[in-house]
């Protein structure tokens, strides 16, 4: 994939995600998201359970395993379906996908600008820390272009 091409995807998908933040508006309630449309819908477990085509204890089972997260996603869509309801999944990122990359350029410059600087100083080579910025600028801008991770402005 080119470069420009990655830039605009990592832009469109910032885009897309941006009405989902802050993802804690998203959080479960306590006893999980089927539990609570169940409740506020009136529903028994033994009427949700027939909607479900299963026993009732599956239905506790079920409540129980999206309580503690090891629900599967094809259950949690067969159960948002006889509530009549849809599952929506996504992932947020924290900062923007752009941001995510930059930090990461960022954090691996560090590493390996430090490691040469490192060096340097052992062998009594070691540049002025005035150049560090520019140097660890230049580094990040020609990483990212080697891994064709985004186009320089």
């Amino acid at each position: 994939m080119k470069s420009d091409t990655r830039k605009r995807a990592r832009e469109r998908l910032d885009e897309r995600l941006a009405p989902l933040k802050p993802a804690e508006r998203f959080r479960a309630p306590p006893k999980g998201w089927v539990r609570a449309i169940r409740d506020a819908l009136g529903m028994s477990g033994v009427q949700f359970a027939r909607r479900l085509r299963v026993q009732p204890p599956s239905v506790a089972a079920l409540e129980a395993s999206e309580e503690s997260g090891a629900i599967q996603l094809n259950t949690l869509r067969r159960a948002a379906e006889a509530l009549d309801c849809t599952v929506v999944y996504a992932f947020v990122p924290n900062d923007s996908l752009e941001g995510a990359v930059s930090a990461r350029a960022r954090k691996l410059a560090l590493r390996d600008l430090g490691r040469a600087a490192h060096t340097m100083k052992l062998e009594a080579q070691g540049t002025p820390d005035s150049s560090t910025d520019e140097r660890l600028e230049a580094y990040i801008r020609d990483k990212l272009r080697e891994r064709d991770l985004w186009n320089e402005p």
